[in-house]
């Protein structure tokens, strides 16, 4: 499916959809200068609906330890609320919570791969949680608060 046509994603003016390589077809944002150093993080949609966000470990993601840092899976994982928020958020928000539980760690050239779900859409709240993977290992688990964001009218 990869659908994404009936949802906020394709409205946003910095949405990149990847050409080649292993996340060819993925999507990922542009205007996030900070995510897009850390990253690249990208997402799709399966054909159930469900959001999948990915990223491939390199170098520039490891502590003095060669584990995945800490605050690269916490970056990974705010991604990640936005990328499954998005049909739902139709529009900017802001991270207000973020809560995390770290159980295992990630090295040089893994895949890990982040889903999740809305536990419950308001009018301006919207409440998350998901978990981190490598391959059949659980990583890193994650819950936050993305509040809506109105824009100014010009």
């Amino acid at each position: 499916m990869d659908d994404l046509t009936k949802s906020a994603f394709l409205n946003r003016p910095d949405l990149h959809v990847e050409t080649s390589g292993e996340f060819k077809g993925w999507r990922t944002w542009s205007r996030d200068n900070f995510e897009t150093n850390t990253g690249p993080f990208y997402h799709r949609m399966d054909d159930h609906g469900r959001i999948h966000c990915a990223f491939r470990v390199e170098k520039k993601h490891l502590n003095g330890m060669r584990n995945v840092h800490g605050g690269c899976f916490m970056a990974f994982a705010d991604y990640c609320l936005f990328a499954i928020a998005a049909p739902q958020l139709e529009g900017p928000g802001v991270t207000v919570s973020f809560a995390c539980e770290f159980l295992d760690t990630a090295h040089e050239g893994e895949l890990v791969q982040g889903t999740g779900e809305i536990m419950r859409a308001g009018g301006s709240m919207i409440f998350l949680r998901g978990l981190l993977r490598s391959g059949e290992r659980s990583l890193f688990t994650f819950s936050g608060t993305i509040k809506r964001v109105k824009l100014p009218i010009s």
